[in-house]
């Protein structure tokens, strides 16, 4: 059995602990900023050994949390988030692995130029600092969100949700013990040790200026309250309303396959499919089919009268289905005279995550992708792709669907900012 809960909770002041926690990240950050980049590697290997030979006991703690889930009533989409099974775990290790074997973001120099007066001026890569992470149901955002800030030289505080609190604590200890192997601060990587929500206040808060930046990862209701009360800057995103667009001009045979991926693979992740859009040229060949698919297969279709008219197992899509994320077997269908009003739709209910158009038509193809104001866009591919991890960035912080800093996945780079080195020769300005 895992430590009961009680021990961790038991932390006698909320307000004590952590301001304690940020301190410790804060002097922990000054000494990961200047960490070379073997010694984080070394870290992050060691994590990913310690994470394969703490299986058994992650899916023991992960099995506590999934029963008390259950008890409390979650819904299938939730438990798929929160579970996790050996496959799962490998692949978190793995994850850090992958970590360890990008490139190291810090001190490198993206620009350099030399002004009239002989100065030589440098815009170089640095840590954003303390980076806190408040996240829900997925497990893996541990390891996931300790490893990218180890690499870009964060420290990290994660606040764990209730649900996942168990597992996030027996990934956390794997985590720590790669630290001491590489003889970096066990403070680089901190969860919060309580489920107490007035801890979220406090790092929403800033923990009196220890905390740089704040990343929610988690269902509207979280985020929306991030958004609302950070006293920080936050990479987020609210929800993941993703289209799939289907083009007069797509092929049918590959609509059908990425289509019943982008809402199938796994319907509880952001970058899901929410809303399908049918050219109502392509209407008569593609509709029918497309909706035939998506019904055999499980999923329950919400459409206009065309789509209706499609197969008599479709409900009336209500003005709400267009703007709703359902992380569930459920999209809303429409068809749209053409890529301009699929754009518009897109425009009017889209959330500016992830958004696809398929199409072999290449000039289509390319006013969709120039004109769709979203952080991803697709063509010819699954929305599902929307994941640090298939663009190579290892793994992703989360989904930024904002304009300042960041877009899209977040990972190591998208972690680091920028100073400017000036070398001078005895230069003084008139």
């Amino acid at each position: 059995m895992t430590a009961p809960l009680k021990t961790i909770e038991s932390s006698g002041d909320i307000t004590a602990t952590m301001g304690n926690i940020g301190s410790r990240a804060r002097a922990a950050a000054r000494t990961l900023a200047l960490a070379p980049t073997a010694q984080k590697d070394k870290a992050l290997s060691a994590m990913a050994k310690a994470v394969r030979a703490a299986t058994a006991t992650i899916l023991e703690a992960n099995a506590e949390d999934i029963a008390e889930a259950k008890a409390a009533g979650a819904g299938t989409a939730f438990l798929d988030r929160l579970a996790l099974d050996s496959n799962r775990v490998e692949a978190i290790a793995d994850g850090l692995d992958v970590v360890a074997r990008l490139a190291d973001p810090v001190g490198v120099v993206t620009e350099r130029w030399t002004r009239p007066n002989g100065m030589t001026i440098e815009r170089v890569r640095v840590p954003l600092g303390v980076v806190a992470v408040i996240y829900e149901s997925r497990p893996n955002v541990t390891a996931d969100a300790g490893a990218l800030a180890l690499k870009a030289g964060n420290a990290v505080i994660l606040r764990a949700g209730s649900e996942s609190f168990r597992s996030a604590r027996a990934i956390h200890a794997a985590l720590v013990s790669g630290l001491r192997k590489a003889a970096l601060p066990e403070d680089s990587i901190q969860l919060v040790p309580t489920r107490d929500r007035a801890a979220v206040g406090m790092l929403l808060a800033g923990l009196d200026g220890a905390i740089d930046i704040i990343v929610p990862r988690g269902g509207k209701s979280l985020v929306g309250r991030v958004q609302a009360e950070a006293r920080v800057p936050i990479f987020a995103h609210l929800e993941g309303v993703c289209h799939v667009y289907v083009d007069r001009g797509a092929n049918l045979d590959m609509a059908k396959t990425i289509v019943l991926n982008a809402k199938m693979r796994r319907t509880g992740v952001c970058g899901a499919a929410e809303t399908l859009l049918v050219d109502r040229t392509a209407a008569d060949a593609m509709l029918k089919p497309l909706i035939k698919m998506l019904l055999d297969a499980g999923c329950e279709v919400r459409g206009d009268a065309a789509v209706q008219s499609a197969d008599k197992r479709v409900k009336t899509a209500s003005e709400e289905d267009w703007t709703t994320e359902y992380l569930d077997a459920i999209i809303a269908a429409k068809v749209v005279n053409g890529v301009d009003d699929a754009i518009a739709h897109i425009e009017r209910y889209g959330s500016h995550h992830t958004d696809a158009i398929i199409t072999g038509d290449k000039a289509v193809a390319e006013k969709f992708l120039n004109e769709v104001d979203s952080a991803i866009v697709l063509h010819n591919a699954s929305t599902q792709f929307a994941d640090g991890g298939e663009f190579g960035f290892g793994a992703e912080i989360g989904i930024a669907t904002g304009r300042l800093h960041a877009r899209g996945p977040v990972g190591v780079e998208q972690l680091t900012t920028f100073k400017y080195r000036v070398h001078g020769t005895g230069q003084t300005r008139p």
